[in-house]
């Protein structure tokens, strides 16, 4: 999940728990409140990336002065232990997304080979050394040997058509549906594969187009995934367009 759909899950996620919560509210103590607050915290931010889970933190803290603190659906506190419960509250979730959301790219690295390990590790060093051109370039090599391409190119800032796309979980969707690629393959047209920045902007995309038979499970799209990742920190310290055969 990345993008501007994943910051209005991370706002709305918070706000749907506080209001599951309200008729406990006088029952349920605070402190268990914000608990809960947090577990909805760090929900978004595992699946989402840092920005949404930064959002979802600053979402929990205003939905729990709003509903649980006194005096109740006004955003100020008078209480000190429930202005102390809040700052917390946005500390600890603030700082659990951000752990969340760096524990879902370790997942990444944990589950793959050697091989997809100096991928990964020769991708990071040139987004850190290199122009932006060059990174987009060796990522986009590093896609197609790793895929079984015929063909990849990158788009900057395009989102034309509704191509099939590999999203950040390592899934294949084509329309609504989630695509069996282990069974089926990748599907037999260009695949897109967004690229966001850091900060959830979405920058770009490379368009895959999978040679007959590739068949790369969940892993190896995982690995494709986290490449496109270093292309977009390069991207995200650039200034200029970038275009790619």
């Amino acid at each position: 999940m990345a993008g501007p759909s994943s910051l209005v899950v991370a706002v709305v996620v918070p706000l749907a728990l506080s209001a599951v919560l309200l008729p406990a509210r006088g029952h349920l103590a605070n402190t268990n409140v914000a608990l809960l607050l947090v577990v909805a915290v760090v929900a978004v931010a595992a699946v989402g990336h840092r920005l949404a889970g930064a959002v979802a933190a600053l979402s929990a803290a205003a939905w729990f002065d709003f509903f649980f603190t006194a005096p109740y659906e006004r955003f100020s506190i008078s209480d000190s232990s429930d202005i102390t419960t809040a700052v917390l509250l946005l500390a600890v979730g603030l700082t659990v997304s951000q752990l969340a959301a760096r524990a879902r790219r370790f997942e990444v690295i944990a589950v793959t080979d050697a091989g997809h390990l100096a991928r990964i590790h020769d991708a990071a060093v040139l987004a850190r050394s290199k122009p932006a051109p060059t990174v987009v370039d060796h990522v986009r090599d590093e896609l197609v040997d790793l895929l079984g391409l015929r063909a990849c190119r990158f788009e900057y800032g395009s989102l034309i058509g509704h191509p099939p796309r590999l999203e950040h979980d390592g899934s294949v969707v084509v329309g609504r549906k989630v695509w069996r690629t282990e069974e089926l393959g990748l599907p037999a047209e260009e695949v897109e594969l967004r690229v966001f920045g850091g900060n959830g902007r979405y920058i770009g995309r490379y368009l895959l187009d999978p040679a007959p038979g590739s068949r790369p499970d969940r892993q190896t799209l995982l690995v494709a995934v986290t490449l496109a990742d270093q292309a977009g920190a390069a991207l995200e310290n650039s200034t200029g367009h970038v275009t790619a055969a």
